[in-house]
């Protein structure tokens, strides 16, 4: 037996998923099965001790400490769930266990508030409060009588009382032979499945009758002492894995939130070129900086918001202007008789997104940004009696996933309702956006999709040609953009924007020209992403089976 096998590999094995309680898991597995440490012929074997252990009971009853105990049942082939080593026997756990849960008592929390503060209570996962008395001084086995713990095992469901204690009823108190054999019992426990054992659902629990029905395996009492021994052993091992897992996941994670908070909050006297450098060079140790689902999750935000303030793409000095595109915005409105409703000039607090722009931006609001801003029909308009299975569709917050639109076809109308809806249908190019709920989500409208409708719950926002719709939808995924629209949001059980708060949206608008580049840079980084995501599925895949092989070198016995 080698334990230090697993710290030079411990870089990767760390990487798998749930890494060090797997460890722990496999070493009791292990333990229970006779092949954690080695045989020694010589040891007495385990029906010499099970012989004492019915002595050392039938004593408890002349001396009128124990019930009669009913005689010894072999366990049946049929319910030993692996085959033993030749000195190991199998036993119930009634039989070879003195069961004390006569002498529990309850006390209510209220009354426990009343008395002196002075020794441990337990209950069915640990020590939950202290009482001025004790029922038990000795070591004893508790073991967690109900609780979803006994399913999903969060902690330890057996462990060792010492010293001067109160038990619950929740826990099941055990006496043993010996305090090493209650050791060795406790960490068998730990070690299997109770579900088998466990009755109800809502509130599962494991009676004494299931648990005296189950069967233990015994080694020699010379060998449960060197198990107990090596689990401690490598229980150990696994706390120090376990501390430096931690403290190098704590180190990433400070690494990775710095360079995100400079990234998002530049200093003020640093210039656009200087941050995009900086952007660059953040992007080129991604991979270091993303070790996990939720740095990966924080990167893409991030690559949003630095695509919506000019430090992902370079500006070309021969791009035209975006106050020639929003000329453009202004004349196309004029021509259809919607200027008069617009603005010219950005309103609300700008410095929600930045303080300077890149060379040939400018500031604007989403009314000056947008041709036509228009929403779906409100409650009055349409009855439940008017939706159909299959019709025409109308598009709610809840049908826009990532950019795009799936509907569901029972949320739709027929055609001769939907020709009395006909305001309400969108183009090819439109943007469709959430009015409550989740505010800034949104999608494009595709050739395929035109002519449904706008739903109860959405905007539907038309663009001047020169925008990119995709560039819209980063607006709207960024943070700025949406602190600004919860802020401004009106509810509370459910949120809700009107078209006052949406026109105002300030905006920083990139010349036509730097919005395509943009949204090409983050589809390219996008992709990125989604390669160090396959790789981290891979690694964590790959970390997985090399734990496996580790484990079985480094703890079965040579």
């Amino acid at each position: 037996m080698n334990a230090t096998q697993l710290l030079p590999h411990f870089d990767r094995l760390a990487e798998a998923p749930n890494a060090v309680p797997r460890l722990r898991r496999f070493i009791l597995d292990l333990a229970v099965r006779g092949k954690l440490v080695e045989q020694d012929a010589g040891d007495e074997p385990a029906g010499e001790l099970l012989k004492r252990i019915y002595a050392h009971k039938a004593d408890l009853v002349n001396e009128r400490l124990l019930k009669v105990q009913s005689a010894f049942t072999a366990v049946p082939l049929a319910l030993q769930p692996y085959r033993l080593k030749s000195n190991w026997m199998w036993a119930f756990f009634g039989s070879i266990m003195i069961s004390r849960d006569g002498e529990r008592i309850p006390v209510s929390k209220e009354e426990r508030n009343t008395r002196a503060k002075t020794y441990d209570y337990y209950g069915a996962s640990g020590v939950i409060d202290k009482i001025d008395g004790f029922l038990f001084d000795k070591p004893l086995l508790l073991i967690g009588e109900d609780g979803a713990n006994l399913i999903n095992r969060s902690t330890p469901i057996a462990f060792i009382a010492r010293g001067q204690y109160w038990v619950n009823n929740h826990a099941h108190v055990l006496d043993g032979i010996t305090e090493d054999f209650l050791r060795y019992i406790e960490l068998y426990v730990n070690a299997i499945d109770l579900k088998a054992y466990v009755t109800g659902t809502a509130q599962p629990k494991m009676n004494q009758a299931k648990m005296n029905s189950i069967p233990v395996a015994i080694p020699p009492e010379a060998e449960q002492h060197r198990i107990v021994a090596k689990v401690d052993e490598l229980m150990a091992l696994c706390d120090q894995l376990e501390a430096a897992q931690q403290e190098r996941e704590r180190r990433r994670d400070r690494l990775a939130a710095a360079s995100l908070q400079r990234l998002n909050q530049p200093a003020a006297d640093t210039t656009p070129e200087a941050q995009r450098e900086h952007a660059r060079f953040h992007l080129q140790h991604l991979p270091h900086l993303t070790t996990r689902p939720e740095h990966i999750k924080a990167m893409r935000q991030l690559l949003v918001n630095l695509a919506v303030v000019g430090k992902l793409a370079q500006p070309e000095p021969n791009d035209e202007p975006a106050e020639v595109l929003l000329k453009k915005v202004w004349a196309e409105k004029k021509s259809r008789g919607l200027l008069k409703q617009a603005k010219e000039s950005p309103e609300g607090n700008i410095d929600l997104i930045v303080n300077s722009l890149p060379a040939g931006w400018a500031w604007t609001t989403f009314e000056s940004f947008a041709t036509e801003i228009a929403t779906g029909p409100f409650g009055s308009a349409l009855h439940q009696s008017d939706y159909i299975d299959g019709g025409i569709p109308l598009v709610n917050p809840s049908h826009m996933i990532d950019g795009r639109i799936f509907v569901n076809p029972k949320i739709s109308v027929s055609e001769e309702t939907a020709k009395s809806l006909a305001s309400y249908r969108m183009k090819s190019g439109d943007v469709v956006m959430a009015r409550r709920g989740e505010v800034g989500r949104a999608a494009i409208v595709t050739d395929a999709e035109a002519g449904w409708l706008c739903g109860t719950g959405s905007f539907f926002v038309n663009f001047h040609k020169e925008i990119d719709r995709q560039f819209v939808i980063l607006l709207l995924r960024s943070d700025a953009v949406r602190r600004y629209l919860a802020g401004e949001a009106v509810g509370t059980t459910m949120v809700n924007l009107n078209h006052g708060i949406l026109k105002r949206i300030p905006l920083a608008l990139p010349p036509a020209a730097e919005q395509h580049r943009i949204v090409a840079k983050v589809d390219e980084l996008m992709a990125l992403c989604d390669q160090l995501e396959a790789q981290l599925t891979t690694t964590q895949t790959d970390s997985r089976r090399l734990l496996e092989a580790v484990l079985v070198a480094a703890l079965v016995p040579v």
